[in-house]
């Protein structure tokens, strides 16, 4: 029989750390709760969950600091926001720490549980690749069993839904992907109005392929729809780091 999965829910208001641990726990998940976040961050050290479900504003230690000590440590584990925090700045700030997704207070318990299933599942995959093949560009090597990307043999340290934007964007090679679309494949299910998290996620695995390999633009704009990979990187001049559309940069400012 299989290990039951494990859910850390890091969450002050006892009303919504109840329902959120029914719900999980109904679902078969293994549950752990944490009413503060230095105690969130021992349980995490000490179990290892599968994801995290955070609060940002928590006594002892807040959700930000919470997110990047879990980044420094595990880059592997999923980590979904639910906060009262609703702005733009806040949003992004929270993806750019290392948070997966952000969800923001009141949210529907069917909602929450979605993105919980499909964060799981795409773990899962992770564990079994089977039929995901290797993309090659060039000097860069795109490898899902290992879940990650690597310059000239040289891994670029790619976070696994950094991989999975990735990963999507070049087995569409030279076809521009939509924002929704490229949403749909890597979150699993379908974007809200006004979520920036391909964007913020996008901009992450640019730095990290420039830092790389700083003469291959992979990642183009493609105006208007979304973004496309270009397998042979820099054949058409686009600006990598241009808005598509009308959008604005997607850098937290306050």
């Amino acid at each position: 029989m299989a290990t039951a999965q494990t859910v850390l829910v890091v969450e002050d208001d006892d009303a919504i750390l109840e329902s959120i641990v029914y719900q999980l726990t109904r679902a078969g998940y293994r549950v752990l709760r944490a009413s503060d976040g230095a105690q969130g961050l021992r349980l995490f050290q000490s179990q290892r969950p599968d994801l995290v479900i955070l609060d940002l504003m928590l006594p002892a230690l807040d959700g930000w600091r919470f997110t990047e000590q879990v980044r420094a440590e595990d880059p592997r584990v999923s980590v979904i926001v639910c906060s009262a925090r609703t702005s733009e700045y806040d949003r992004v700030h929270g993806l750019e720490l290392g948070a997966d997704d952000y969800i923001t207070k009141p949210f529907s318990m069917k909602e929450l549980m979605a993105r919980v299933n499909a964060h799981l599942r795409r773990a899962e995959l992770h564990r079994q690749p089977a039929g995901r093949t290797c993309i090659d560009a060039g000097p860069l090597r795109i490898d899902p069993e290992q879940v990650q990307a690597y310059a000239s043999g040289q891994s670029i340290g790619l976070t696994p839904r950094e991989f999975e934007v990735l990963y999507a964007l070049a087995r569409s090679a030279g076809k521009p992907l939509p924002r929704n679309r490229l949403y749909r494949e890597v979150w699993g299910y379908e974007m809200l109005t006004g979520d920036r998290s391909v964007d913020v996620f996008v901009r992450k695995v640019r730095q990290k392929l420039s830092r790389a390999l700083p003469e291959h633009p992979f990642i183009q704009t493609h105006y208007g729809v979304g973004y496309r990979f270009d397998l042979v990187p820099g054949s058409d001049g686009d600006n990598p780091d241009a808005p598509i559309g009308t959008d604005a940069d997607v850098s937290p400012t306050p």
